[in-house]
């Protein structure tokens, strides 16, 4: 039906291709790129089915073009480096493809998350008749969609909303990400931020402290508050929400080892002079640690995440009362690795985007212009959520996340 380029081929790319490879009525061809091809070649090898690899710098227009017009892509799926977003954007416009990403653009100097540099494109991608669709991962991305999902079947108005994400993985590694490392320590690094009543509200990095017990024998963890690009354009697109948080789950020693590295200066991202040559610490850091792609066969344990929403329930139950609903997904680590030879944060990440480029190829949510993910109809989505790797649980609680 379609043919698909995928640029990236780190943990995530590898859930994607394999996860695209399943579904031969919408993923016809596939071809999956990376700057470094043995990677892709390394992946391409591990599928049921031929797909091709290509070598490409997604920080390169003109090379992405060249690609592009060789390939002959309905559209790409972006899980490269998000300081790449943007120029493989450019390339798509001016090849006439549609694009798909799971993480906002950053700029490299500065560790900064906002969707205003994407967003800036509207008129561009409109005006070509090019959808782009921001952010299809899990978060952003499926907690979006989780909340459009609350507001469009269970109620009238939305008040509070709490995105909580657990893993309760062990890889028996003293230190290690989940995700790519860079990315991953710039984000926990940064100062927390959340929506409350008009406003943005800074604290410093993990100041805000929570315990939560998740479901399915997970049982209670310390959650952190931090700043996440969702609430951004939830509190945005649903500008009844008067408070939205994302808070994440760390271990004791986690936050030990980050702690060291932040005080002898490991995780800055201004370039230092060492031996006649700039260097970049969390770049230097990046190197040494593991890569998160060889973590599958190490990691056992689940991921819980999902959203808690208070509000104004749909269904009125005569005592005036806001209701609490939790929605989540579950993922086992081990499942995951069987499956797609990855572990859970890349599966979480990966499968929504197999699915938001699904939509979209299906015609279920194809218009022109940048879209974030509650701005669509969440029901199809929800659906493939169930029937591609990643099902989702509902219930009412009987008190609000404080």
């Amino acid at each position: 039906m379609a043919n698909v380029l995928i640029i990236g081929a780190g943990g995530v790319g590898q859930v994607v291709a394999h996860k695209c490879a399943q579904v031969p009525e919408v993923f016809e061809n596939i071809t999956l790129a990376s700057r470094t091809k043995s990677k892709c070649d390394k992946i391409a090898a591990m599928l049921p089915r031929k797909i091709d690899t290509a070598e490409v710098d997604a920080g390169n227009v003109p090379e992405l073009v060249k690609l592009i017009e060789k390939v002959k892509p309905d559209m790409v799926i972006n899980v490269a480096l998000p300081y790449q977003d943007l120029h493989i954007m450019d390339a798509c416009l001016e090849t006439g493809v549609h694009y798909l990403d799971t993480a906002n653009y950053e700029p490299p100097e500065e560790a900064k998350f906002e969707y205003k540099w994407q967003w800036a494109y509207q008129d561009k991608f409109e005006k070509a008749g090019l959808m782009a669709l921001l952010g299809s991962g899990f978060d952003p991305g499926v907690t979006s969609v989780f909340t459009a999902y609350a507001k469009k079947h269970h109620f009238d108005r939305i008040k509070t909303l709490d995105i909580l994400d657990c893993n309760a993985g062990d890889h028996g590694l003293p230190f290690a990400t989940n995700f790519n490392p860079e990315i991953n320590i710039r984000e926990i690094t940064a100062n927390g931020r959340y929506w409350e009543n008009g406003n943005w509200i800074t604290t410093k990095p993990m100041e805000e402290h929570r315990v939560f017990s998740f479901p399915e024998g997970i049982g209670e963890k310390d959650l952190y508050l931090l700043y996440h690009e969702e609430l951004e354009s939830l509190s945005k697109h649903y500008p009844e929400i008067e408070r939205a948080r994302f808070w994440m789950t760390f271990g004791a020693s986690y936050l030990k080892h980050l702690e060291v590295l932040q005080n002898v200066g490991m995780t800055s991202i201004e370039p230092i002079e060492f031996q006649g040559q700039q260097i970049v610490p969390i770049q230097f850091l990046k190197a040494l640690l593991p890569d998160p792609a060889s973590l599958g066969p190490l990691t056992r344990g689940k991921t819980c995440i999902g959203n808690i929403i208070r509000g104004i329930p749909k269904e009125k139950t005569g005592d005036g009362q806001d209701k609490i609903y939790y929605i989540y997904n579950i993922c086992d680590h081990q499942e995951c690795y069987k499956e797609v030879q990855s572990q859970a944060i890349s599966y979480t990440t990966g499968v929504p985007a197999m699915i938001g480029a699904k939509m979209m190829l299906e015609g279920k949510w194809m218009k022109p212009g940048v879209w974030n993910m509650e701005q669509l109809d969440p029901d199809p989505f929800m659906h493939d959520l169930n029937q591609y790797g990643l099902p989702w649980q509902e219930t009412w609680l009987d008190k609000p996340f404080q």
